[in-house]
């Protein structure tokens, strides 16, 4: 994959016109992320309670790291340092995961599954502003069919034995959208190109670096993706 217009030399790949460090922000970003995500998910596989769910957490957890490779081996194609290009989201990210810290199984579920969706599902609507190659490579890192599946499947089956259930991780997948948008909002401030970027809407004037109003104008037009992953898990009532 190669960056760039037609006339781009084929063996110099460059970002996308116009936000080239955005691009790179954004690459930095997805593989920290990804990075994370594999740690979580190999965390919730020691929490579960079967040997089956515990296999099932480890797979997801090994595609998880194989996409933190992919977007880890693409930074370094464009020239860039990765651990340099990941480390202005170290903070963002490790402080949002400390403030959601689950309490038990199905919380760290519902966590990877809707907290971890709506991170994606913005990371997604980015990326639609990037250049070809980035805007496929996002969406293939961010796919969660396998993941929705397995936890959805989870959620329904604790939610019917025991219906007390679907409120309390009802509340706690609102939580974690509130949280979701507050760390959008911090990266949105410490990263002036990225935001330039993710607040750039088809149709509009591209917003001033660091507009949380439309940080949260781009967060509320997730809202039907957000819904359904909580009616697959049997909490939407």
């Amino acid at each position: 994959m190669t960056y760039g217009s037609a006339d781009s030399a084929p063996d110099s790949p460059a970002p996308a016109a116009g936000h080239p460090s955005a691009v790179l922000d954004l690459l930095g970003l997805l593989a920290y992320a990804e990075l994370v995500a594999f740690f979580r998910l190999t965390d919730n596989a020691e929490l579960a309670p079967t040997l089956a769910a515990k296999g099932e957490l480890a797979g997801l957890a090994a595609t998880e790291y194989a996409h933190y490779k992919r977007v880890h081996g693409r930074l370094a194609e464009l020239g860039a340092d990765p651990e340099e290009a990941m480390g202005p989201f170290v903070e963002p990210l490790d402080a949002w995961h400390a403030r959601t810290r689950p309490q038990s199984w199905l919380e760290s579920l519902v966590k990877a599954y809707v907290g971890d969706g709506i991170a994606g599902d913005f990371y997604r609507k980015v990326a639609e502003r990037a250049d070809d190659d980035t805007r496929a490579l996002a969406q293939t890192v961010l796919s969660e069919s396998d993941r929705g599946e397995f936890i959805a499947a989870h959620v329904r089956a604790a939610v019917a034995e025991d219906p007390a259930l679907a409120g309390r991780l009802s509340l706690w997948a609102r939580r974690l959208v509130g949280e979701a948008l507050s760390q959008a909002q911090v990266v949105a401030t410490a990263r002036v190109e990225l935001a330039s970027l993710l607040t750039a809407e088809e149709g509009e004037t591209e917003s001033e670096p660091g507009d949380l109003a439309a940080v949260s104008r781009m967060f509320a037009k997730l809202t039907d993706t957000h819904n359904a992953r909580l009616e697959a898990m049997g909490l939407s009532g």
